[in-house]
């Protein structure tokens, strides 16, 4: 890949940034570099927006589809497993470029969305929010991948960081408009008909949104990639041991992370008897602060490394929880808000990893392969915790028990993944003819 086909050194094209505390600085971009970053962050808002309305109106859902208390479990597992569609959606990206992708899954994500305000029952509510999460997943994944491809190396991490952050304000978003449940028409259901929002962004999307350049750069491959399945076959021929590192890591910390924050809304109105309104001014207030955490992991990650900052979030988050699930008291704020900030900091470096260690040629298809995992480990935990409650009688405790595997994901890092932080994305996984070198893979 020539010279002229790598984004320009932002340091050196874009203005210097203000002299501000290094943790209040924004990341220097170039102009196009700012277009890329708002158009990914808008789609991820909406996206985080939609799936944060699951969690924060379980208790009223359930309650209006007449869903059993034992039932729970498995339909979060179902509908989590929506998002294994992204794996056959994600790599199309590949094939026929970033920006034609992010704009079709916009608007299946926001169709199927919109579409469950108008279930009948819990069947079609599963079938719409199983296919909004396919489309869901696929959107993330090419945000994060022409996000990737377009930053420099030296602020990757904090550049995806930040996007995380503020692509997390949708669940803000969503706490605002849950607080109005008992007025908003419908109820819940009026939550989801908001969901249409987004489309009124597909106009100008398709105007603002230039094509990845080292997508664009593959010009003398652009034939091979119209074999769609290339990209998945090639992710496992040339990369197996970074396929099975991530797709561990993303497994075993979705297993604890997802019922840990599925449930905790519930957890507020059933445990500790929070109305609506109190639990969205603490998503809303306690949440600003967490979500730094995406901003924090970025910047750390970029100048102490990825492995060791990583492991270290994803080891603390786990054992917060265990005691945000057992306390009684308004100590649950600050355990929440820490544990918020620990999550989303370690889901900020596995997202990192995933977009990192694997060639443009099929690197959609890479993210795609972390999405997968934690989504089915996310499935699986969902599954298990239905068991456990079974056995327990408490979802709490079942929560915690799932715990474990979280903390499991912390060991997998630390002992297998590499170190990415400062390199460069062609010399982390060369192209070569489709295959790396040896010695990129290891």
């Amino acid at each position: 890949m020539s010279d002229s086909t790598v984004p320009a050194p932002a340091n050196e094209s874009a203005p210097a940034a203000r002299r501000l505390p290094a943790w209040l600085q924004l990341p220097p971009f170039t102009p196009r570099q700012w277009r890329v970053f708002g158009i990914s962050t808008t789609a991820g808002f909406f996206d985080v927006y939609d799936g944060a309305l699951l969690s924060l109106a379980l208790k009223q859902i359930q309650r209006g589809l007449n869903i059993a208390e034992g039932q729970l479990g498995a339909m979060l597992s179902i509908i989590r497993l929506g998002y294994l569609l992204s794996l056959v959606i994600s790599p199309l990206a590949d094939t026929f470029g970033r920006r034609r992708l992010l704009l079709y899954t916009i608007v299946g994500y926001t169709i199927f969305t919109a579409a469950s305000a108008v279930a009948p029952h819990q069947r079609g509510f599963v079938a719409t929010q199983f296919m909004a999460r396919g489309f869901s997943g696929a959107e993330a994944t090419v945000s994060l991948v022409i996000l990737a491809e377009e930053v420099d190396a030296a602020v990757r991490g904090w550049a995806i960081g930040l996007q995380g952050a503020l692509a997390l304000g949708g669940y803000g978003l969503a706490a605002i408009v849950f607080s109005l449940i008992a007025v908003i028409p419908y109820g819940w259901r009026g939550l989801y008909a908001l969901a249409l929002m987004p489309l009124a962004l597909i106009a100008p999307l398709r105007r603002m949104l230039p094509e990845s350049r080292r997508f664009e750069a593959e010009a003398a491959a652009r034939a091979e990639r119209r074999r769609i399945f290339k990209p998945i076959v090639a992710l496992v021929r040339v990369s197996p041991g970074r396929v099975a590192m991530v797709v561990a890591g993303a497994f075993l910390n979705a297993m604890g992370w997802s019922p840990a924050s599925l449930f905790f809304p519930k957890y507020l109105q059933d445990a500790h008897h929070w109305s609506p309104g109190q639990v969205s001014s603490l998503i809303v207030f306690g949440g600003a602060v967490g979500v730094l955490g995406s901003v924090v992991a970025g910047r750390l990650s970029d100048r102490f490394g990825r492995r060791t900052m990583g492991a270290l979030f994803l080891l603390i988050g786990p054992l917060l929880a265990i005691w945000m699930y057992a306390t009684r008291d308004n100590s649950v704020i600050g355990i929440w808000v820490a544990r918020l900030f620990l999550d989303t900091a370690g889901a900020t470096i596995i997202t990192t990893y995933s977009a990192e260690l694997f060639p443009t040629s099929h690197r959609a298809a890479a993210a795609s392969a972390s999405t997968v995992a934690g989504t089915t480990g996310a499935a699986l935990g969902l599954y298990l915790e239905g068991l456990l409650y079974a056995a327990t009688g408490s979802h709490w405790r079942a929560i915690q028990m799932l715990m474990g595997f979280s903390i499991a994901g912390a060991v997998v890092m630390y002992l297998t993944f590499p170190e990415t932080a400062g390199r460069e994305l062609e010399e982390i996984a060369l192209e070569g003819d489709g295959a790396a070198p040896r010695a990129a893979i290891s």
